[in-house]
């Protein structure tokens, strides 16, 4: 079961990393529903309830988004949801999952919450920039969960992540930024 759970951290690692190399909105949505997906597994599998929930909670944010058309994803009460489902995530992990309560895990188990709260504000923006600039936020906090949760695949997917959203910020950010002040 653990090469299972670690397999599906290395397969979301790979769809994370895709994710910020994406110029186009709808690119990075289905990158981040199929890493959401698979992460999911992976926690879920290594009993990291919290991560399972809410990458599960992060899979139906990214398809909200994908058609946002139809499902109008920027308005308010999106936003108000997706934040009321990733904080119930955190009592459930204690309540539901029996997940030992202690201030180690107290403050572990809400990193990830405030992470998935601050990339759902970078999709309400609608703009690939947003989600590369809010992941310097989210990015790390997962990366402390991840180093606690066991997760090979998640640990390696944030630190490349975080590698990853430095390149695409200079790639398609900066070098934008100073190709508009020549022209």
């Amino acid at each position: 079961m653990e090469i299972l759970a670690q397999a599906f951290g290395i397969v979301g690692m790979i769809f994370n990393i895709i994710v910020f190399q994406q110029r186009k909105q709808k690119n990075v949505l289905i990158f981040q529903f199929l890493a959401a997906l698979t992460f999911a597994l992976n926690y879920l599998l290594l009993g990291a309830m919290v991560g399972g929930l809410l990458n599960i909670v992060g899979a139906l944010r990214a398809l909200v988004f994908f058609f946002e058309e139809k499902t109008h994803a920027r308005e308010i009460p999106w936003l108000v949801a997706f934040i009321v489902m990733f904080s119930a995530s955190y009592p459930l992990t204690f309540l539901v999952f029996d997940t030992p309560v202690s201030t180690k895990s107290l403050i572990i188990e809400v990193l990830p919450v405030i992470a998935m709260i601050v990339a759902t504000i970078s999709l309400r923006l609608g703009k690939a920039r947003a989600v590369r600039a809010f992941g310097l936020i989210s990015s790390p906090l997962w990366l402390i969960y991840n180093c606690f949760s066991g997760s090979i695949g998640a640990v390696a997917s944030e630190i490349l992540n975080l590698i990853s959203i430095i390149v695409g910020i200079v790639r398609l950010d900066i070098k934008k930024e100073n190709r508009e002040k020549q022209e």
